[in-house]
């Protein structure tokens, strides 16, 4: 019976070694391990605005459509540019035209010389041509505007990316500066991971990250690209009286921060879509066999 009972007591020793042995090592992974279930995918969101006033009269894209860079999104009534050009053109061949007479009328007088024309005259001719010479380069800056006006009648996408919240319609009028639609930059893809402060030490530039997507199961790999120098802090405003606005707080309770880690995305799985506000799981460590190989 006493035998039995050691045993027993053993066992339960035993036990009880391994449970608190286990609950240290999960507590530790979870304290001071470098990882987080606060990952966000992050990408680069380009807003596309006419830089012309006019009506949309063509549009080339549907919403979420891919984009290379180049391609035309959508065109404004170019009629009233493309006379406004017109004229311009017409406005610089007169002004080089009243150029060259002037240029000749200063040559004619130049070569009768002193004796045949006052210096008077010639210097009121030499007037003339650089008179005609400055308005005649003022026409070529008015010709030249109006180019650029007729060549931003085409909007073109400036990256390769994903149309989204497309609203724009053929019809709908174009103002300057409004943004019409915008584009998801498809090369400029990253991870957000908001790491708690504790677990700063342990990341470095350059850890492999092993990001999992909520409801994906492949892995994307990535690596430590850069971590942020600052977030917000509450208490940095200032009340009425100029003084600091600090909130009290329970001394014995202390919440991490938690600090912005960008992640740069190596390698996306095939048939893995990622899309920008994607929640995911990011962990560091070393890669796994399979990713060594590829």
């Amino acid at each position: 019976m006493d035998k039995d009972y050691w045993k027993r007591v053993a066992r339960t020793a035993v036990i009880v070694a391994l449970a608190l042995i286990l609950g240290w090592v999960l507590w530790w992974h979870y304290m001071r391990s470098p990882w987080t279930r606060d990952g966000r995918v992050r990408a680069e969101v380009v807003d596309i605005a006419a830089q012309i006033a006019g009506q949309v009269v063509n549009l080339r894209v549907v919403d979420n459509q891919f984009v290379h860079r180049g391609d035309v999104l959508f065109i404004v009534d170019p009629d009233n540019y493309r006379l406004a050009l017109e004229e311009a053109e017409a406005t610089v061949q007169s002004r080089q035209a009243d150029l060259a007479i002037r240029k000749q009328e200063l040559k004619r007088r130049q070569d009768l010389g002193a004796q045949a024309i006052s210096t008077e005259d010639i210097q009121l001719a030499q007037n003339a041509v650089t008179v005609a010479e400055a308005s005649a380069n003022d026409a070529l800056a008015v010709r030249d505007l109006a180019k650029l006006n007729m060549d931003r009648t085409t909007v073109t996408s400036p990256v390769n990316g994903y149309v989204t919240n497309l609203h724009l319609r053929v019809g709908d009028y174009s103002t300057p500066g409004q943004t019409k639609l915008s584009i998801i930059d498809s090369d400029s893809f990253w991870v957000a991971g908001y790491f708690e402060e504790t677990k700063l030490p342990r990341i470095h530039i350059g850890d492999y990250a092993h990001v999992k997507l909520m409801g994906v199961g492949p892995e994307i790999a990535g690596h430590v690209e850069s971590f942020s120098r600052g977030i917000a802090d509450a208490n940095g405003g200032a009340s009425g009286q100029g003084l600091a606005s600090v909130d009290p707080i329970f001394t014995w309770v202390r919440l991490a921060q938690r600090i912005p880690v960008r992640i740069h995305i190596d390698h996306v799985p095939d048939g893995v879509k990622i899309a920008a506000g994607q929640t995911c799981t990011i962990v560091l460590g070393p890669p796994r066999k399979q990713e060594q190989v590829r």
